[in-house]
C-alpha cells in the first residue's frame, strides 16, 4: 500500500482521526495539524517522505492541489454535520428565520437545497473558486454587508466575522466526514497500486519483448516507447513522448488512425524507421467497445538468404549436392530425384519437364552439383521471349553462355522456344562439341553439359514440329518429369507448413490454420506450384486479421487472387437455381450477427437454429 498523509488545520480533527483508527486500521502513515500559510510546504515534506495521497480540507486542500501534483482527497461535510451547525447557529442568534451565511469552497459542502424549509432559516452560500483562497475574507465581508446574522466558515471567514463583530461558527465536523475521506483515500490507494502493478508488468513486457513498441493515447499521441524502439529510431523516449504519431512516423496518416482509433480495427503496414524497414501492426486498446489508445508493434523484417550467401557469411562453400533441398516426401518425387541422381553420373544432356513453379532449375543445379562437371560453372539462359539473333548471341556468341560455361553445365530454360537455326547450333554443340559463332565458318571446341527445360513431353513437341528430329533423338535419352505439387500431397502439405512458418518468423506474426483452412489449401490445384504458394502464403500472413486463419478467410483470398477454383465452381453449379434463396439467408444471418456483435449463441436463438447449424452456414456463406 502507498502512504496516506492527513493534513488538517486543528488538533481536534487529529483527535477524531485517532479515534477512527482505533476502530479500523486505515493505511494512514502520517497526521499533522498545519496552518494554511504552510500547508503547501508541509505537503511537499510529506511527499518527500513517501506520501502518495493527501487528505485535507477547504483552503488547505485547494492550495495543495494547486501547487503539487499529488492526488488530494477533500473532506466533505455531511448533511448531518451541516444540520447540527445550522441548529447551533439558530441558538446563538436567537432570532426567527435568521440569515446564516456559509463561506468556503463549494466542494467542502453537501447539498443544502432544502435547509431553509427544514430548519426555518435563510441560508446564503458564499462560495469561492478552487484555488482562490484570498477571496474568503472578501466573501465574509460581503455576507456581513448583506445582513448576515451569523457566519459559518473556516479560520479565515471566522476571523473576518470576529473583526466585524458578527457571531460566527467554525466548520467543525463529526467523525463521519473524516471516515468517508479515509475510505475514499483507501480506495484510491488500492486503485493506484493496482495501476502501478499493471504499469510495472507492462513496462517489463515492453522492456523484454523482441519487438519495438509504441504506445499511443486516444488522440494518437505517443505516450511511451520501449528500449528496442528507441534503438530502431535512434532517439530517446523523452524526445518521442508527446509527439503526434504522424510527426514521428509520417506513414501513419489520418486514414490509418481513423481505422484504428476511430473504428477499433487492427491495421498492418510496412514502415521506414530510421532507414530501416519494419513490419508494423497497429492494434487498438478497446475499453467498453471504444478505442482508448493503441499499441504499435514493430517487427524487424529479415531477408531470406541464398545458400551461397549463407556459405560466404559462415566462411564455407555451399554443398555441391543440393538434392536434399528438394521436397521429396511423396513417392512420385522420390522416383524423380532417384532418376536425377543416376543422370548425374552421366555426361549426356538432360531434358527436364514440369509446370511453372516446379523445381526444374533446382533439379538441374542438383544434377550439376553431383556430376563430373561440378567444379565448372553453372549458367542458365531463358530462351522464351528472345528473337533468334538474341538467342544466338546469348548462347553461342563470342561472350555467350556456352563459352562462359566451358567445363561446366548450361541450362536452357524453355528450350522448345529455340529457333530452328539455334536448334541446329545446339545439336552441333551437344553432338560434336562444336560451337558455331556468328558465321557458320567460325567455330570452337567446347566441353559443356547441356540441360533443357520444356513444358510438354519432347515427343509431342517433335510431332508438333517445334523440335527438330536430330535434336529430339539427341535429347530424348534422359528425360525427367517433375510431377506438380497437386499430385504430391505429402510435399504440398510440407511446403504449405514450412512457408507459413517462415512467413510468420520473418514478420514476427503468430498465426495458425484451422483444419478446414488447411483442407481448402490441400485441395487447391496450385497451377503455379512453389512460386504461387510462396506469394499466396506471404499475402495471407501479412493481411490476416486474427491469430487463427479459417477456411472462410482462405477461400476468400483464393477467390480474390485467382478467381474460383474448379471445386468451388462445380459446387456452385450444383446449386444453380437456389442463388436467390441463399443470398437472402446469408443477408439475414449477417444482419442478426451484426445486431448481436457476433454473438453466435444469441444469433442462433433468434434465427431458431442450433449453434452448430449456424457455424456451418457461416462457413458456407463466408460470414465472420
Amino acid at each position: 500500500m502507498g502512504k496516506i498523509a492527513l493534513l488538517v488545520s486543528r488538533e481536534e480533527m487529529l483527535c477524531q482521526a485517532h479515534n477512527i483508527l482505533q476502530e479500523r486500521k486505515y493505511p494512514i502513515g502520517e497526521m499533522k495539524a498545519v496552518r494554511s500559510e504552510t500547508a503547501v510546504i508541509e505537503a511537499r515534506k510529506s511527499i518527500a517522505d513517501g506520501a502518495s495521497i493527501i487528505i485535507a480540507r477547504g483552503l488547505q486542500a485547494s492550495l495543495i492541489k494547486q501547487y503539487t501534483h499529488i492526488p488530494v482527497v477533500e473532506i466533505v461535510l455531511t448533511a448531518q454535520e451541516m444540520a447540527l451547525l445550522v441548529m447551533r447557529a439558530k441558538q446563538v442568534v436567537k432570532k426567527l428565520r435568521p440569515v446564516i451565511a456559509v463561506v468556503g469552497f463549494k466542494n467542502m459542502f453537501c447539498d443544502m437545497s432544502y435547509f431553509d424549509e427544514l430548519y426555518d432559516v435563510q441560508l446564503r452560500m458564499y462560495y469561492t473558486a478552487q484555488g482562490q483562497g484570498r477571496d474568503l475574507k472578501e466573501l465574509a465581508a460581503q455576507a456581513i454587508a448583506q445582513g448576515a446574522d451569523l457566519i459559518i466558515g473556516g479560520d479565515t471567514a471566522v476571523k473576518a466575522a470576529e473583526e466585524a463583530g458578527v457571531p460566527s461558527l467554525f466548520l467543525s465536523m463529526t467523525e463521519e466526514s473524516l471516515k468517508n475521506a479515509f475510505s475514499m483515500a483507501e480506495s484510491m490507494d488500492y486503485a493506484m497500486n493496482a495501476e502501478r502493478k499493471s504499469a510495472a508488468r507492462m513496462e517489463t513486457l515492453l522492456d523484454y519483448t523482441f519487438n519495438g513498441v509504441i504506445q499511443l493515447d486516444r488522440d494518437g499521441v505517443v505516450k511511451g516507447v520501449n528500449p528496442l524502439l528507441e534503438d530502431m529510431m535512434g532517439r530517446s523516449q523523452e524526445e518521442m513522448r508527446g509527439l503526434a504519431i504522424g510527426e514521428l512516423v509520417p506513414e501513419v496518416g489520418a486514414d490509418v488512425l481513423e481505422r484504428v482509433l476511430g473504428n477499433g480495427k487492427e491495421y498492418s503496414m510496412f514502415l521506414e524507421l530510421n532507414h530501416r524497414s519494419v513490419f508494423a501492426v497497429l492494434a487498438p486498446i478497446l475499453y467498453d467497445g471504444q478505442a482508448d489508445g493503441a499499441i504499435i508493434t514493430c517487427h524487424k523484417t529479415t531477408r531470406k538468404q541464398t545458400e551461397e550467401e549463407k556459405g560466404k557469411k559462415e566462411g564455407i562453400l555451399p554443398s555441391p549436392d543440393r538434392f536434399q533441398d528438394i521436397l521429396q516426401e511423396s513417392s512420385s518425387m522420390k522416383k524423380c530425384v532417384h532418376l536425377a541422381r543416376l543422370y548425374a553420373l552421366s555426361c549426356q544432356p538432360v531434358v527436364i519437364m514440369g509446370e511453372a513453379g516446379t523445381e526444374k532449375r533446382l533439379l538441374a543445379q542438383s544434377i550439376h552439383g553431383s556430376s563430373a562437371y561440378r567444379r565448372g560453372p553453372f549458367l542458365d539462359v531463358p530462351c522464351g521471349g528472345l528473337s533468334g539473333e538474341e538467342q544466338r548471341e546469348a548462347i553461342f556468341g563470342d561472350k555467350g553462355a556456352a563459352v562462359q560455361a566451358q567445363g561446366g553445365t548450361l541450362l536452357l530454360q524453355d528450350g522448345d522456344c529455340l529457333t530452328p537455326a539455334n536448334q541446329y547450333r545446339l545439336y552441333q554443340m551437344i553432338g560434336f562439341h562444336l560451337c558455331y559463332g556468328q558465321e557458320m565458318g567460325q567455330m570452337r571446341k567446347l566441353h559443356v553439359r547441356v540441360m533443357v527445360t520444356v513444358r510438354k513431353p519432347l515427343a509431342i513437341l517433335a510431332k508438333e514440329g517445334k523440335v527438330q528430329d536430330e535434336l529430339y533423338y539427341l535429347l530424348s535419352g534422359m528425360e525427367l518429369n517433375i510431377p506438380p505439387l497437386r499430385e504430391r500431397p505429402e510435399d504440398l502439405k510440407r511446403k504449405l507448413e514450412d512457408t507459413i512458418r517462415a512467413c510468420c518468423e520473418q514478420y514476427g506474426r503468430f498465426h495458425v490454420l484451422t483444419e478446414g483452412a488447411m483442407a481448402i489449401l490441400m485441395g487447391y490445384p496450385w497451377r503455379g506450384n512453389l512460386f504461387q504458394i510462396d506469394s499466396f502464403c506471404e499475402r495471407m500472413i501479412l493481411t490476416a486479421k486474427r491469430r487463427s486463419i479459417d477456411e472462410i478467410a482462405v477461400r476468400r483470398l483464393l477467390r480474390e487472387l485467382y478467381g474460383e477454383d474448379d471445386g468451388e465452381s462445380s459446387e456452385k453449379a450444383g446449386k444453380k437455381g437456389t442463388g436467390q434463396e441463399m443470398c437472402q439467408e446469408a443477408r439475414l444471418m449477417g444482419e442478426v450477427l451484426k445486431k448481436y456483435g457476433g454473438n453466435r449463441e444469441k444469433t442462433a436463438m433468434e434465427l431458431g437454429i442450433s449453434k452448430t447449424t449456424l457455424w456451418r452456414k457461416m462457413k458456407k456463406y463466408e460470414l465472420e
